[in-house]
């Protein structure tokens, strides 16, 4: 085997140990286990150990860590197909009114307080504008596993939550498309913006029509067929297909074909066996280094002086946004005072998007190293502080029952 092959397979076994380690103890903690696997990346990274540059048996340290990134684009990927195969567009109508205005306003005043701060503190608008998309992303997994611990994810707040988090997921995704669409790449330079928003909502018109038109079909053809493990393959096809396709054809980031393809195959009956089969090969090798190689990214230790003013200063932003933005969609939706403070603290935390998002911003170089790394400790602490947060906002709150007509 080549040099390179065997530095590839030995930080392979070290991530994935350390991802798998530091996630168990995440969850002893009551936590997360991405929050664990983010934290392995760190104390792996430059921030403490650095093992690119001070293992001897890594022969060349820059190509490894060029190579495992493309790893961790593949688990991305893949993460956001997963992603769109777990949304039940039923939930979506189910909580109505509520979870559009939510969601919406849980994305639009985010956006707007987190790209103001990050000008305040000198950054470019460009750069601004992804810090404040990475500030509206919400990783409701977290909360929900909170309010089913305390029996009260059916009630209305739990279903609006889970409506609104839909909303929420898919309003952040477009947004994150239509910037790097406007602002990233050789597109923005040689099209127009009216051309650049015209492919992107032509493609994604066109390859949603035909996903929804052709993918159950093909779905079900696949199936008859005598191919082994063959509904994981044409969805694995799928996935990169539709990535490549967003990006060459569309202009847009290539996690949104990938989100699409998701959305797609959830609409067949394969839907379970699909999650089953790509989550072994997901959270078993590409989904870990994805969120190890964020933490590898960061320099903890770039943070300093007037910097953690910053970081403070975006962090308390990124949780009062959520907060203030959801709570008032709850308001204007009807929700009591203290349903819709628990509506906003419920939206609070961070993960898998906001990561996504600033990942993708820091490979386009649309973000510093320094903006990364505050990124990177904002969801850290947002996703540490909601459950307690929401554990104090339901206190003395008896069990309810499945809401009806939310």
């Amino acid at each position: 085997m080549s040099h390179d092959l065997l530095d590839l397979l030995l930080a392979l076994v070290i991530i994935v140990i350390a991802a798998k380690a530091c996630g168990y103890l995440s969850m002893r903690l009551g936590q997360p286990s991405v929050l664990g696997e983010l934290m392995a990346g760190i104390i792996l990274g430059p921030t403490l150990l650095n093992i690119f540059h001070t293992i001897p048996a890594f022969n060349d340290s820059e190509l490894l860590s060029i190579t495992v990134a493309e790893f961790a684009e593949l688990g991305v990927l893949v993460l956001m197909m997963l992603a769109g195969l777990e949304l039940h567009l039923s939930d979506l109508l189910k909580s109505g009114k509520v979870s559009a205005i939510t969601g919406t306003m849980g994305v639009f005043v985010p956006v707007v307080l987190g790209y103001g701060t990050a000008v305040l503190f000198g950054l470019s608008s460009t750069e601004a504008l992804f810090v404040g998309i990475a500030l509206s992303a919400t990783s409701v997994s977290i909360s929900a596993q909170t309010l089913m611990e305390l029996g009260v994810l059916r009630s209305r707040v739990g279903i609006a939550l889970l409506g609104a988090a839909v909303f929420d997921d898919i309003l952040g995704i477009l947004l994150l498309s239509v910037a790097s669409a406007l602002f990233i790449g050789a597109s923005s330079s040689r099209d127009s913006v009216g051309m650049v928003v015209f492919r992107m909502v032509a493609f994604l018109g066109g390859a949603g029509i035909l996903g929804y038109l052709f993918i159950p079909r093909l779905t079900r053809w696949i199936n008859r067929l005598e191919i082994f493990q063959g509904l994981i393959a044409f969805a694995l096809v799928l996935c990169f297909l539709y990535a490549w396709a967003s990006e060459a054809i569309g202009g847009v980031a290539g996690i949104t074909g990938a989100f699409m393809v998701g959305l797609m195959l959830g609409l067949t009956p394969y839907r379970s066996e699909i999650i089953n089969g790509l989550s072994a090969i997901a959270y078993g090798l590409f989904v870990p280094v994805f969120f190890v190689n964020i933490g590898l990214n960061v320099d903890l230790l770039s943070i300093s002086g007037s910097a953690w003013i910053f970081a403070i200063t975006l962090t308390t932003v990124a949780i009062l946004s959520k907060v203030v933005g959801c709570g008032l969609g709850g308001r204007l939706s009807g929700f009591t005072n203290r349903e819709s403070l628990q509506l906003g603290i419920g939206m609070v935390s961070r993960g898998e998007v906001g990561l996504i998002v600033a990942a993708f911003a820091i490979s386009q170089g649309v973000l510093s190293q320094n903006t990364f790394s505050i990124i990177v400790f904002m969801v850290i602490i947002a996703t540490l502080v909601t459950p307690p947060m929401l554990r104090n906002a339901f206190r003395g709150q008896a069990q309810k029952q499945p809401a009806k007509g939310v």
